[in-house]
């Protein structure tokens, strides 16, 4: 692995001095570099790969410095808007380096959600006229390509953007959390299990992006359930609550259950106030906000900062007025939404990180996706 000091030394010496983006699990050890390192005003860990992108821009605008801005080539999609119709040279011209977790590379095994977008990231890139470079393991190697980046960033008045194969910035493995890092006792599996034991056995449940996934199909398993009533999102970081509104304006007749991370619901809010506006009685949307990134390395999301309850109840949800801690209160709540007049939400703070042997989520998403459909069909 690249030593993260140097890494960004580099970064420094060529001129970059604000840094933005989300956080990629390839990128691990480099997110938590920054996030440790840098102050507030030189590092910001962004709601969405398009915010950091526009963030980025108006630093620029501020400060004439060409900015870094990171993510998972996953994010890509959040940022084509602002890639193509303000940073380009042909709009403003604003500089930048891209720094992209390349999940899906093609000399990499990687997981279904991730093979697609791996192969189109080279191809994609060139189609928006963003020059683009790989970094492997070679630390000489890297920091030519970062003095690339940044010089013709400001030479072209454009994007530039940097591939990086996997264990090139992080060590493979995730920092491990302890209880003395959370305030709170529920694990996100006590969570769902709660949830699980408080709704109608025909429920639906859509899980976020992430460990909620795992724990869900484990829970199921646990269980001696089958997986026919679940929709386990496997990319689509945001967009959670987008598909289980949809599925239940479709069927009306079921309870659905969306079961969503902090980052996750944060990174696509405004899907909240569809939700509201809509007014599906039949779906509770519940989110697990252990207040970080966890899946990708535990970086700090603004879950703590900011009153998910009170946005949900403004958006048009129904509420029991306050996040909750506990399992009892978890159930209380769950089943009072339940007898109200939905959409409901409720929020727990829940402890950060998963139990060591959780098992590996090894699914076929065309099937669990036929599974679903057939048992919807059915009205089970």
């Amino acid at each position: 692995m690249i030593d993260q000091k140097k890494f960004h030394d580099c970064l420094r010496k060529a001129g970059v001095e604000f840094i933005t983006g989300v956080p990629d699990s390839l990128l691990n050890d480099f997110c938590l570099y920054v996030e440790a390192e840098l102050p507030r005003e030189q590092h910001v860990i962004a709601a969405n790969e398009g915010n950091a992108i526009a963030l980025a821009a108006g630093n620029y605008l501020a400060t004439g410095h060409v900015p870094l801005v990171y993510m998972q080539n996953s994010g890509i999609g959040n940022c084509l808007n602002p890639l193509l119709s303000l940073t380009n040279k042909e709009v403003y011209g604003i500089p930048m380096v891209l720094l992209i977790g390349w999940r899906g590379d093609p000399d990499s095994r990687d997981h279904a959600q991730h093979d697609k977008q791996g192969r189109v990231m080279p191809a994609l890139l060139e189609l928006m006229d963003i020059p683009c470079k790989v970094i492997d393991k070679d630390e000489e190697n890297a920091f030519e390509v970062i003095e690339w980046a940044v010089k013709t960033a400001r030479e072209q008045s454009s994007p530039t953007a940097i591939l990086v194969k996997k264990g090139v910035l992080e060590k493979g493995h995730k920092r491990a959390f302890v209880p003395e890092d959370s305030l709170y006792g529920m694990t996100r599996e006590d969570a769902i299990a709660c949830i699980l034991k408080c709704t109608p056995e025909n429920a639906l449940f859509v899980a976020t992006t992430g460990r909620a996934t795992r724990e869900l199909h484990a829970l199921r398993d646990q269980n001696s359930a089958g997986h026919e009533r679940d929709c386990l999102n496997l990319g689509a970081m945001g967009h959670a609550s987008s598909i289980a509104n949809g599925i239940a304006l479709g069927a009306k007749n079921r309870l659905v259950v969306c079961l969503d991370g902090d980052a996750a619901v944060i990174m696509h809010l405004g899907s909240l106030t569809t939700v509201g506006k809509v007014g599906s009685t039949n779906l509770l949307h519940a989110v697990l906000n252990n207040g970080v990134h966890e899946s990708v390395g535990g970086q700090p999301s603004a879950g703590f900062n900011a009153d998910l309850t009170a946005i949900a109840e403004n958006a048009g949800y129904k509420t029991v007025g306050r996040a909750v801690e506990t399992e009892e209160d978890l159930k209380a709540s769950v089943l009072e939404l339940l007898a109200s007049d939905g959409p409901s939400f409720v929020e727990a703070r829940i402890r950060k990180g998963i139990r060591a042997d959780m098992p590996a989520l090894k699914i076929i998403p065309s099937d669990l996706k036929e599974l679903l459909m057939k048992n919807i069909r059915q009205g089970a």
